[in-house]
């Protein structure tokens, strides 16, 4: 079972990281800030459908506030979403704003909706921590997801990924005859290689969703993950494998049962060669992204060093013992890929 660090160590912005974001339009001035939303006076729990606890909180803001903050809340989702062009956002307005009660990082779920026909969508406001923008960046090129996401000197906005709650799938879809055990099994075997080849970690079921589109004659599967913050952090090798995590075992069951070790080396050799592929399509983004990383401090340097000796017996590859940082460990381990 795989075993993460109680409280992650938050990283601010250095300056090559910082002129890397506003380069890519990801740095700006934003409209509001994490600290504005953490003003509010009281909390509401939130509950699913079924009547169970969500563990998110509706914040209750004073008068004087609300419609301060709510009105920012809809300019910061133009920023997101069309760039500022407050204008067309008229008829939207913020219906509400949830904080996250558990986890260390408590971060603020907000949610728009459109006046005119009641549809709504909702994104995430966060503390500012660099190993989450590297995740973010890295997810954008080396992914089959584009990700959206903003920031400032202290806050971030990312974008809502929907799908299925990985915990929720687990519990209420893994064992229904109409699932495609083969596909999701494959699925995960690959999002498994990307994780541990740009060293994502802490991939539990609670950590990603699964989209499930329907197709003429098939059901394709993709597994996303929606929390970054443990990009690049943690010293075991074993945390940047989803497959350690107990939670994420009814998926390992439907691997044993549909997979063999060749068909697994096979769908794993598929991965590497589209994130080559996409590496090789983002080379100038990426090699500027590794190169400000290999600088940066993003975990405590105990941790690059265990790391580095846990990588290296993993692959069997002595080059991970030159990295001092965990950026350079990201590098030599997208170098695996001979994208280059």
């Amino acid at each position: 079972m795989a075993l993460i660090s109680k409280k992650k160590q938050m990283y601010p912005l250095q300056e090559n990281l910082k002129r890397y974001l506003e380069s890519y339009q990801r740095k700006i001035d934003l409209p509001i800030t994490y600290e504005d939303l953490t003003r509010y006076r009281d909390s509401a729990p939130v509950y699913d459908k079924a009547g169970q606890d969500t563990l998110w909180a509706t914040a209750i803001y004073s008068s004087s506030e609300r419609n301060e903050i709510y009105r920012g809340m809809v300019n910061t989702y133009a920023a997101h979403k069309v760039k500022g062009e407050v204008e067309l956002m008229q008829h939207l307005i913020t219906d509400r704003i949830d904080v996250c009660t558990w986890g260390n990082t408590l971060p603020f779920r907000v949610r728009i909706v459109n006046t005119l026909n009641e549809n709504f969508d909702y994104f995430y406001v966060k503390r500012m921590d660099a190993s989450r923008i590297y995740g973010l960046e890295l997810e954008h090129i080396l992914s089959p997801n584009c990700i959206e996401f903003l920031c400032d000197e202290h806050t971030l906005i990312e974008e809502h990924i929907s799908g299925i709650p990985g915990q929720r799938f687990m519990k209420d879809y893994v064992d229904l005859d109409r699932l495609d055990g083969v596909r999701i099994a494959k699925e995960f075997v690959k999002f498994n290689e990307r994780c541990l080849i740009r060293l994502l970690g802490d991939m539990h079921a609670g950590n990603f969703v699964v989209s499930v589109t329907p197709d003429f004659d098939e059901t394709v599967y993709r597994i996303r993950p929606i929390d970054f913050d443990q990009q690049s952090y943690e010293k075991r090798c074993h945390i940047y494998l989803p497959q350690y995590f107990k939670d994420n075992n009814p998926i390992i069951a439907l691997g044993m049962k549909w997979m063999n070790p060749k068909t697994v080396e096979q769908y794993r050799e598929e991965e590497r060669t589209l994130m080559r592929s996409r590496a090789r399509a983002e080379h100038a983004r990426l090699e500027e992204l590794l190169s400000v990383m290999a600088t940066d401090t993003i975990a405590p340097y105990s941790h690059v060093l265990q790391l580095r000796e846990e990588l290296c017996s993993y692959h069997q590859d002595e080059r991970f013992m030159i990295a001092d940082s965990m950026g350079q460990l990201v590098n030599l381990s997208l170098d695996l890929l001979r994208w280059r």
